[in-house]
């Protein structure tokens, strides 16, 4: 009997659907962990401790999402027996926010949008142009993995140049190492940023590199806000040293409570809002209609494997923190 639990509510109709799929050797449980007896595998983003410490049987913790936090990893690697794998779910739609974040931000869909309804024809400042030419730019992708390649697919499809950086690049031409960043931005229409956020990867984009891209560069982020840095994004784009941005991911979070309660919460100490070179998104590149149903079905995939003694996969190295 292989004893999963689920240390996050769960909706019912969900937890109907993951009965559903799964192996009848597999047993479920879900609440507090110092309430239940011992098991195998837990289903959690945010373990602490004592969740790992007082579970003997326990040899994997699945965080059901794509990214891992980084109190998690380094919770974790204090706990070396025990696996860690992700989730990922959510490769296509978080490619397609990629690209719909790119598009609204190079073709200034928002502002636009805004005067139209007012019944203006043209744009907002009158001197800066009114559209980026992706169709033989360079799309510059950093981070090369499942969402990078999905991402690159499309940029292709609009007649872009794909360039991927990652930190072990393969034999591909398109593919570079991060030390190849500093000579390729200067190239990039586009600056799509989509790797994974370790204590290696946080701040990698600074002033610096922001300096480097061209003045018609549009950057878009869908990885995680702390890999670029906020005070350097703000003040470029505030000075117009790039085109434009299109931003899913912040820098603060509102808390559970706030968001229960739907209060309104700043995602910056800075005001991008004012902006009208930036397109925001509140961490929604995940969200969709078959969200839940797609999270279930991969869920019961790996759990399912794991009953029938087979390696779960998308497991964690825990010294890339990916």
């Amino acid at each position: 009997m292989l004893k999963v639990h689920l240390n996050h509510e769960t909706a019912p109709e969900s937890w109907a659907d993951l009965q559903s799929r799964l192996e009848p050797g597999i047993r479920l449980s879900t609440g507090e962990c110092r309430s239940k007896p011992d098991f195998d595998i837990l289903v959690t983003g945010e373990p602490t401790a004592e969740d790992l410490a007082g579970h003997p049987r326990l040899r994997a913790v699945i965080v059901p999402w794509v990214g891992v936090p980084l109190a998690t990893l380094d919770l974790m690697r204090r706990f070396p027996r025990i696996a860690l794998h992700n989730l990922p779910y959510n490769i296509g739609p978080t490619a397609e926010m990629a690209v719909a974040l790119l598009l609204a931000a190079a073709k200034r869909i928002v502002p636009y949008d805004q005067r139209f309804r007012r019944g203006y024809w043209s744009g907002e400042p009158p001197d800066v142009p009114g559209s980026v030419m992706l169709d033989g730019g360079l799309a510059l992708i950093l981070g090369y993995g499942r969402i990078g390649r999905r991402i690159a697919l499309a940029c292709r499809g609009l007649g872009m140049r794909v360039v991927g950086v990652r930190r072990s690049p393969g034999p591909a031409d398109e593919e570079h190492a991060i030390a190849d960043l500093p000579a390729l931005l200067p190239q990039a229409t586009a600056f799509i940023v989509c790797l994974p956020h370790t204590h290696e990867t946080e701040g990698m984009i600074g002033e610096r590199e922001l300096e480097l891209l061209p003045a018609n560069a549009v950057m878009v982020n869908v990885a995680r806000g702390a890999i670029v840095e906020e005070a350097a994004l703000y003040r470029t784009l505030r000075a117009r040293r790039i085109y434009a941005a299109g931003i899913d991911v912040w820098y603060r979070y509102p808390s559970a409570a706030e968001r229960k309660e739907g209060l309104p919460h700043p995602p910056s100490a800075f005001p991008f809002h004012e902006l009208d070179n930036v397109v925001m998104s509140p961490h929604r590149a995940g969200w969709s209609e078959e969200k839940e149903p797609a999270r279930i079905a991969e869920l019961a995939k790996m759990l399912n494997a794991a009953a029938h003694g087979e390696p779960m996969p998308y497991r964690v190295d825990l010294l890339r923190g990916y």
